[in-house]
Formats: structure tokens, sequence, C-alpha cells
């Protein structure tokens, strides 16, 4: 194997590791939206209601 390709070798390796890490902590500080149920608030905003009437 050449030295080009070793070297090319070791930066995809590392891009594909920091996109990973990446990936993960971006899901880790994010949740699923299914999860959250419905809200009140967005099913009717009470506030909108009240000022319409």
């Amino acid at each position: 194997m050449n030295k080009n390709k070793l070297i090319f070798l070791i930066i995809a390796g590392l891009f594909l590791l920091a996109m990973i890490w990446i990936g993960y902590d971006i899901s880790t500080r994010t949740t699923f939206p299914g999860a959250k149920g419905n809200l009140k608030e967005r099913i009717a905003p009470s506030d909108t209601l009240k000022a319409n009437e």
C-alpha cells in the first residue's frame, strides 16, 4: 500500500468517526417529536380562544 492511500484511509476514518460522534451528540440533546404527546397549547391555544370571544 503506498503512502498516499494510507494517508487517505486515515483521514477518511477520522472523518467517519467525527460524523458518528456529531450524530450521537445531536441525538442525545434532542427528543423524538412523537414522544412528547399532545399538549393543550398545541391542540388549541387557550390565549387566542379567550381573546377572540
